[in-house]
């Protein structure tokens, strides 16, 4: 299982890169082997501004649909929408090309809330 020691994590399985006051927010490789092949990304909330943990999309897979909680209170500024189209590419590079959402911090000391590599290893078993 790939746990990217330069990502923050949350217990709900998200990560998130963070690059000056924007977040790239994502599933970590162990939500989507949980979920099985994705089929479908749903993100209505670009231009947004959303409290932490509120629902900001949801994905589906074959067998289940799943929302997506939002680690960092900000404004959602980018949906990735080449996953309109390959929503497969979470399952084949979640911390890639699979990236879901860009987000402006609202709330920097959110950030110290997060969880590590090393505390979320601990949080899935590996």
């Amino acid at each position: 299982m790939n746990i990217p020691a330069e990502l923050k994590y949350t217990k709900d399985h998200e990560w998130i890169k963070i690059e000056g006051d924007v977040a790239t927010i994502g599933i970590t490789d162990f939500a989507q082997s949980e979920l099985g092949d994705i089929v479908y990304v749903e993100v209505e909330t670009v231009g947004e501004e959303l409290d932490q943990e509120e629902v900001f999309g949801t994905v589906e897979a074959v067998k289940t649909v799943s929302d997506l909680f939002l680690p960092l209170t900000g404004e959602i500024i980018e949906f990735n929408e080449a996953l309109e189209s390959e929503p497969e590419v979470v399952n084949s590079d979640p911390y890639g090309e699979g990236w879901m959402v860009k987000v402006k911090i609202s709330d920097a000391s959110q950030v110290d809330d997060l969880l590590s590599a090393d505390g979320y290893k601990e949080l899935v078993g590996a």
